[in-house]
């Protein structure tokens, strides 16, 4: 960066992070990567030459954070016509659910009826590339498939092994996002219009001044039931997971000198700090903290590595699971995973009362049914208390706000994930990754419309939230009790739609604007067996170019990888069978029909066909093959110039 430009931003940005004046000059001085004292001879050009290693990049939208949520913010805000970085601070992407930490990638896996409402949109369109890419489960190989589902992306450059460490503001806007690359020693300043903080810890968000808070509320604030009476400093903890791989002979286990004995006979500890199905790790290994969570993390992060060989020691070396001497560890993990640090302070704070009430927003973007599953604060050290509360079940999805998606004092921030702005009980439930992964793509999509035009989140939210709401919508995003309405799709127009073959629902279903069978309605079309065609009407010639349709992929079903690989009624381990493989597309031009598209392979729920535009009075639809099922069901057809 040239020095003039830097002394600019230094001043702000000493301001922003309340730096001491006597440190401000040395900071302004020389960047990170300057390098001027470097005494590098190079023996290939035989001569003195500088390492340094700086980049400028200027872009539309600046994602920070490469979990779920920073994902889909990513890949929507490209495909709706930004230009995009996005930044991970570690060497693959997945956050939580990486191989590095191998959570399950859960989301509205069950509601109180024990049914899924599973998430589509861009969540659904990662968890099905690795249905087809990874059949095998792998972890290390999900990573390769988040990168390559990132990558191919036209309008995505990818930083790995990169941190967002600094803002510079100007006018409470963040002009710069000052980053460090490990690996290569570089440091990026990212000039982008607008910012989306979707690391969690918001490291980036809190530089740039942005309100937060951490800890929990007390009962008064929001009227919350769960919350204690007065509020304090608690987060929920880290934990570390493992696995075990079965040897088929005998495997004795000596404990590391750091692990931390663990006796739940001794401890007293409560009986829901269950056992079962160990060997595939245990989520209650966990450490919270009352009050810098962050700063204790190296600290939790060495006591959970004890925790986890005390259990690991208890399990193989107590007597009580004899089915464990075969079993030896195959994979720790290193890297604790995290549900709790910083929370963001948006023009809304969503609360326990939104959600148990199912309260409806005129701004929902999103939404969770995860249950209220606040984990004991002190963890594993608190081991007399239940691992987790599980305070509520629900028995339908919940609302989630756009106005709980951006800053209320940073004008271009906007957020997704864990730190987004809700109460510590609401965090409870809306901390699963799925949901965080729908706040993902509504702030990606929203950042790309206001590139588009001009305007900030506030202003989307108070004056554009219809047109987000549909390109969400459209993006095959479900948003609860708000069906679709888009002035521009051409279906909302035909005289007439009919199916030559029925097995449930009715191909009207198929213009209601609601992409999903819920609340006790139907809102399908499905064939009696296959082929089997859809045709649309029109009285007046319209010009059409692109047809979207979805499909069946079982909603009712959860497909994301699990480390036990359960096939059953609620978990699936391969591709849905109920979704569509292959279709053809006509249209009747002048009274002729014309073969518009052929579709073979289909891998999406929501399915894309262009063409070159046409002046047609009909358009017929031939399903032709799912990937099993000898009928095909689709929930929506739209039609676009």
């Amino acid at each position: 960066m040239e020095r003039r430009s830097f002394f600019k931003f230094g001043a702000a940005s000493v301001a922003a992070v309340g730096m001491a004046p006597g440190l401000a000059s040395a900071s302004q001085d020389q960047s990170l990567a300057a390098r001027t004292t470097d005494k590098w001879f190079h023996l290939g050009k035989g001569e003195s030459v500088s390492p340094g290693r700086q980049q400028n990049k200027d872009v539309d939208v600046a994602v920070i954070g490469g979990g779920a949520a920073g994902i889909c913010a990513a890949v929507s805000a490209a495909r709706n016509g930004a230009k995009v970085i996005l930044v991970q601070d570690r060497p693959v992407l997945g956050g939580n659910a990486s191989s590095e930490m191998r959570v399950h990638l859960n989301g509205v896996n069950h509601l109180k009826n024990g049914l899924p409402e599973r998430e589509t949109g861009i969540i659904e369109e990662i968890l099905l590339h690795n249905r087809f890419e990874n059949p095998q489960e792998s972890f290390p190989v999900w990573d390769h498939v988040l990168y390559d589902f990132v990558i191919r992306e036209p309008n995505i450059e990818l930083l790995l092994n990169t941190q967002a460490i600094q803002a510079i503001t100007l006018d409470n806007n963040i002009v710069t996002a000052r980053c460090w690359q490990l690996t290569t020693e570089t440091e990026f300043m990212i000039n982008a219009k607008f910012f989306i903080d979707c690391s969690g810890d918001g490291l980036l968000a809190a530089s740039a001044g942005a309100e937060y808070r951490t800890g929990r509320e007390g009962k008064a604030e929001f009227n919350e039931q769960y919350a204690p009476e007065q509020p304090d400093g608690w987060q929920m903890g880290a934990s570390l997971l493992m696995s075990a791989k079965d040897m088929g002979r005998p495997m004795p286990y000596s404990p590391p000198s750091w692990a931390i004995a663990y006796d739940p006979e001794k401890n007293g500890a409560h009986k829901k700090r269950k056992f079962h199905a160990y060997h595939e790790g245990i989520w209650w290994i966990e450490v919270g903290s009352d009050d810098d969570i962050i700063a204790d993390a190296e600290v939790n992060r060495h006591k959970l590595m004890g925790y986890l060989h005390g259990v690991w020691d208890y399990i193989k070396n107590s007597g009580n699971f004899p089915e464990s001497e075969n079993l030896a560890l195959d994979w720790v993990g290193s890297l604790p995973s995290r549900r709790e640090s910083r929370r963001f302070i948006g023009d809304y704070i969503l609360s326990e009362p939104d959600m148990l009430g199912y309260k409806d927003f005129e701004d929902a973007v999103a939404f969770g049914g995860w249950s209220l599953d606040e984990h004991n604060p002190g963890g594993i050290e608190n081991p007399t208390e239940p691992p987790s509360y599980f305070h509520a079940h629900f028995e339908n999805i919940y609302q989630f706000p756009f106005r709980s998606l951006y800053s209320r004092n940073i004008q271009n921030l906007l957020f997704a994930g864990r730190n987004v702005s809700q109460t510590h009980i609401a965090l409870s439930s809306s901390r699963i990754m799925a949901t965080c992964a729908l706040q993902g793509q509504a702030v990606g999509t929203a950042a790309a419309l206001c590139c588009e035009k001009g305007i900030s989140p506030r202003t989307l939210a108070n004056t554009f939230i219809d047109e987000l709401q549909e390109q969400l919508l459209r993006d095959d995003v479900y948003i609860p009790k708000r069906p679709a309405k888009d002035p521009d799709d051409l279906v909302n127009k035909v005289s007439a739609i009919f199916a030559n073959t029925t097995k449930s629902g009715n191909a009207t279903n198929l213009t209601n604007g609601i992409s999903r069978d819920i609340d006790g309605n139907i809102n399908h079309w499905e064939s009696i067996d296959l082929p089997a065609t859809i045709q649309l009407e029109w009285e007046s010639p319209v010009e059409i170019s692109r047809v979207l349709m979805k499909c069946d992929t079982n909603v009712k079903r959860n497909i994301m990888m699990r480390k036990d690989s359960k096939n059953d009624g609620i978990y699936r381990n391969d591709v849905p069978e109920e979704m569509l493989k292959a279709l053809q597309l006509e249209v009747r031009v002048r009274g002729q029909w014309q073969s518009v598209g052929t579709i073979a392979g289909n891998r999406t729920r929501l399915i894309t066909a262009d063409f070159p535009k046409q002046t047609v009075t009909a358009l017929r639809v031939t399903l032709t093959e799912t990937y099993g099922k000898t009928s095909a069901r689709l929930y929506e057809i739209r039609a676009y110039t």
